[in-house]
């Protein structure tokens, strides 16, 4: 059969062509099919079915998010810890004091310290609480000895603690250092406004300056460090010495020595601490001044 591919030469050939056998079933096919589609839904039912059987081997578009979200969440929270630690580790390498390292560390935090700034802090205190803190030769072998590998600090409820590690993630030395011990290291309480004889602790052991220093310098001179550690504090003090006191109890083998100043801008009190033994030694030379 040959078919004529050509514009129709007139109207009726053109009713033929439109007419045509296979025009017209192709028409009732696509009426037939758009009907049964509208009357039973049979394309709905056979894609739904066709999912269900493929439905475990789907994600389900609900977890995918959820998992994306978790996942973003987990990088946000990733970046607070970056963040925190480098804010640790910075205050860290800026701490001037062992007191101002352990008010950037909260319970649990932690921070590894160079041997440098461990050295640093430990230098900036009174000999004789380094002493207390660690012994000089014992710090001396950890640092210069070539068994320490890092030291590690963490906060802790009530201060910090310093773990000396070596290269077998061993601690070979512990220091704990609680908020009480943290301002007796930094000299807090220098001085506080007022009086010896408006502190109960001192009562019955004031004595005029005069007399105290007298009873001091007759002491053999090697007492003298120990009845008094850090004097220098007295040299930055406004005003005049009027009075001495000694501390009615003793803390951890010292007594505190109390030196009233007085000035014009009123009376004022520094505290220094002393060698139990030393103190006692002392106050045998008071009392025969007396």
């Amino acid at each position: 059969m040959i078919f004529q591919v050509h514009d129709p030469l007139n109207f009726s050939e053109w009713l033929k062509r439109v007419f045509s056998f296979l025009n017209i079933a192709v028409l009732i096919f696509t009426l037939s099919f758009i009907a049964s589609e509208l009357r039973f839904g049979w394309i709905e039912n056979l894609m739904g079915s066709y999912l269900v059987s493929i439905n475990d081997s789907r994600p389900e578009k609900g977890t995918v998010w959820k998992t994306g979200k978790q996942a973003s969440r987990a990088h946000e929270y990733l970046d607070q810890l970056i963040h925190k630690k480098e804010d640790i580790t910075r205050n860290a390498r800026q701490a001037s004091s062992f007191e101002s390292l352990a008010s950037g560390l909260l319970p649990g935090e932690w921070v590894t310290l160079d041997q440098e700034e461990f050295k640093k802090l430990y230098l900036g205190i009174a000999r004789s609480k380094a002493s207390e803190l660690i012994n000089p030769v014992r710090l001396a072998w950890l640092l210069k000895g070539g068994v320490l590998d890092r030291i590690f600090c963490q906060g802790t409820a009530d201060g910090i603690k310093i773990y000396f590690i070596d290269s077998q993630n061993r601690v070979i030395n512990e220091i704990e250092l609680k908020k009480s011990d943290l301002a007796q290291l930094e000299n807090k309480e220098k001085s506080i406004p007022g009086r010896l004889s408006d502190m109960p602790e001192f009562a019955g052991r004031i004595y005029p300056a005069d007399i105290f220093f007298n009873a001091v310098f007759r002491l053999q001179p090697d007492i003298l460090p120990d009845l008094m550690e850090n004097p220098e504090i007295l040299l930055d003090q406004e005003g005049k010495i009027v009075k001495v006191g000694i501390w009615n109890e003793a803390d951890k083998g010292y007594i505190r020595l109390g030196f009233e100043f007085t000035s014009p801008k009123g009376s004022s009190v520094v505290f220094i601490r002393g060698r139990e033994w030393a103190v006692w030694q002392l106050s045998l030379r008071l009392k025969g001044e007396q």
